[in-house]
């Protein structure tokens, strides 16, 4: 039987696509194998039910724990000037959150709430009691569930430009491919951890716009370690349960009765200040509202001292609950 031209052409093409992924998929491995291997910050690891936890513990006194975003790592906090002045007179750690970094993330859905309860328990084998507990972005999500588990656990919550209501979120879409159960384990493994690296620098434009990328962020901040496979399906699967995660949570914010401080850049490209931190300050009858002007998705790096100021004013209360219910609201220039 004679292969007309067309199909050889298909054939052809088949062939190379092949051929393409499986090179993809070799390079990929061996830039997995080497970021793992080289990665500069490494920390302590704990095991607790059945995931390895890593991360760093600064200093002493009163707990201090910071968790960071989605698709980001423990570089996040630990390249601002937070870490060095809150080690000064607390205990500060810094959180690679399950399936970012180091840290291991089981199999089965992954919520907000399932990590809040890994979290809890965290806490407990490390013997951290009343902590301050410091998220950005997605983790917002899940110190708001630990909220609610367990109220009397914590002293209070600074919450930095997060996302706390189901709104439309383009990345939704973007990041659906990858989360899916055939075509995204293929995606992960060959083209998108490559695509990851080229895209890295805009990316962090993007994230500190209108401000410029600070450069010991872009020192420390390890592009390979959070272009893996393994970090990209976390990031996918985040990010397209994002929407459901924020609906089921937020029937519940006026439960919330602990201390909250709101931090929102005004120029946020990430996420809408007016839709989600406005929003969420209206909610909870205990919380204060700080908006920065000119100051995008990265509040912490930008004004660390208004973060050690909230954290300062949250450890020095003797009560884990705020005098009152009424919330107020303060903008910085």
């Amino acid at each position: 039987m004679q292969i007309s031209r067309p199909q050889r052409a298909i054939s052809q093409a088949a062939l190379i696509g092949v051929g393409v992924l499986l090179s993809s998929a070799v390079l990929v491995r061996y830039l997995t194998y080497k970021a793992e291997s080289t990665r500069r910050l490494s920390g302590r690891r704990v095991n607790v039910s059945g995931e390895s936890i890593h991360l760093l513990d600064r200093g002493e006194g009163p707990c201090v724990v910071l968790l960071h975003g989605n698709g980001s790592m423990m570089e996040d906090f630990a390249s601002t000037q937070l870490v060095e002045a809150l080690a000064s007179k607390y205990r500060v750690l810094i959180f690679d959150r399950p399936g970012f970094g180091a840290s291991t993330r089981g199999t089965g859905p992954w919520t907000p709430e399932r990590e809040a309860e890994l979290l809890d328990e965290t806490f407990r084998v490390l013997n951290v009691s009343s902590p301050v507990l410091v998220a950005h972005s997605w983790a917002t999500l899940v110190a708001l569930n630990l909220a609610l588990k367990n109220p009397t656990g914590l002293k209070g919550l600074v919450l930095l430009s997060g996302y706390y209501f189901p709104t439309a979120q383009a990345d939704v879409v973007l990041q659906t491919p990858a989360s899916l159960p055939l075509i995204g384990n293929v995606l992960r493994n060959t083209v998108l951890p490559l695509l990851s690296r080229i895209m890295a620098s805009s990316t962090f434009k993007t994230l500190f716009s209108p401000r410029a990328v600070p450069t010991v962020f872009e020192r420390m901040f390890s592009v390979p370690m959070a272009s893996r496979p393994s970090q990209l399906k976390s990031v996918a699967d985040d990010t397209v349960g994002m929407p459901s995660f924020a609906r089921d949570i937020s029937v519940h914010y006026e439960d919330i009765h602990l201390p909250v401080h709101i931090v929102a850049g005004a120029e946020d490209k990430i996420v809408t200040t007016s839709e989600q931190s406005a929003r969420l300050h209206r909610s909870l009858p205990n919380s204060t509202l700080d908006v920065l002007p000119g100051v995008g998705h990265m509040s912490h790096h930008v004004d660390p001292a208004l973060v050690i100021r909230l954290v300062d004013e949250l450890s020095s209360r003797a009560s884990p609950v705020f005098e009152g219910t009424s919330a107020k609201t303060r903008a910085f220039g």
